[in-house]
C-alpha cells in the first residue's frame, strides 16, 4: 500500500474486508480505524514515529502517515452494513472494491462517509490507551 499512502486524502476509513484473515475474523465488515488530517513523512527522514529505531526506514515502502485525530476501535468498531448501508452497498456488492476515494462515491455514499467522519470527532475513549498492553478496546486521540 505504499503507493496509496502518497495519494492525497485528508481522511481514511479502515473496514474489515469480507474474508479476513485468521485471527482475524471479528473485523470483518466493521469500521476498524479511523484517521484524520494526515501528516506524511518519507521514512527515511530522521526519527519520525521511531521509524529508524524499528527498521521501517529498511523494509517501509511509501511515506509514514500520522493523523492528526485517530480513532482505534478493531472489533468494537460498529458493522458497516448498519452505520453505512449504501456504503456497505457500494463497497461489498455493488462495485467489490478494496478502497474507494470519495471523490468518486455517489452522493448517498459520501453523505455516509462524512457522518462517519464526524461520528470519529465526537469519539470518547473507554480507557486511556497504555503503552504494553496488548488489546486496546477504543483509541483516540483528537
Amino acid at each position: 500500500m505504499g503507493r496509496v499512502r502518497r495519494w492525497p486524502f485528508d481522511a481514511v476509513i479502515g473496514i474489515g474486508g469480507k474474508s479476513p484473515l485468521s485471527g482475524d475474523e471479528g473485523i470483518a465488515r466493521k469500521i476498524n480505524w479511523i484517521g484524520i488530517n494526515p501528516s506524511k513523512r518519507e521514512a527515511s527522514s530522521p526519527v519520525w514515529f521511531g521509524a529508524k529505531r524499528s527498521g521501517w526506514s529498511r523494509t517501509f515502502r511509501g511515506p509514514l502517515v500520522k493523523f492528526e485525530c485517530f480513532v482505534f476501535l478493531d472489533d468494537k468498531g460498529p458493522d458497516l452494513k448498519e452505520f453505512a448501508p449504501n456504503l456497505f452497498r457500494y463497497m461489498f456488492e455493488v462495485q467489490h472494491v478494496r478502497l474507494v476515494m470519495s471523490r468518486s462515491l455517489p452522493r448517498r455514499e459520501m453523505q455516509e462517509v462524512q457522518e462517519i467522519l464526524r461520528w470519529a470527532k465526537t469519539r470518547r475513549p473507554r480507557k486511556p490507551p497504555r503503552v504494553f498492553e496488548k488489546t486496546i478496546s477504543t483509541k483516540r486521540k483528537c
